[in-house]
């Protein structure tokens, strides 16, 4: 069970930070990625970390963003620095018990999403 937290609306160029907790006893083993999507669109993935901590981004995100997890605290983070409008989507954590994949298909937990909003 994933619950992400800490969407909101904030000006081009701010930062936000969003974190994903899970619940149960195998987080540390499990990799975790974030994910976005916007209306009519695919779910895009922008980020992941392995269970050892080796964090993978998009390239558009490469930079800007910073993906951390918090094992005792079964907690994962999306540090977003210089927003831009086109980050505007829904985020979505996601989890599953094998290594780093870009494919959403592929994980087996989901949160329920937060929405990022980035006004110009």
């Amino acid at each position: 069970h994933l619950v992400e937290s800490g969407g909101g609306i904030v000006q081009a160029g701010d930062s936000m930070t969003l974190s994903c907790e899970a619940s149960g006893d195998n987080f540390r083993t499990y990799a975790l990625a974030w994910f976005r999507q916007t209306p009519g669109q695919e779910l895009r993935y922008v980020g992941g970390i392995t269970w050892s901590g080796s964090a993978y981004y998009t390239d558009s995100v490469k930079g800007r963003f910073t993906i951390s997890r918090d094992n005792a605290a079964n907690t994962l983070y999306l540090q977003m620095n210089s927003l831009k409008s086109e980050d505007t989507a829904m985020y979505y954590c996601a989890a599953w018990g094998r290594g780093h994949t870009i494919f959403f298909d592929e994980y087996d937990y989901w949160g329920q999403g937060t929405q990022v909003t980035v006004s110009s």
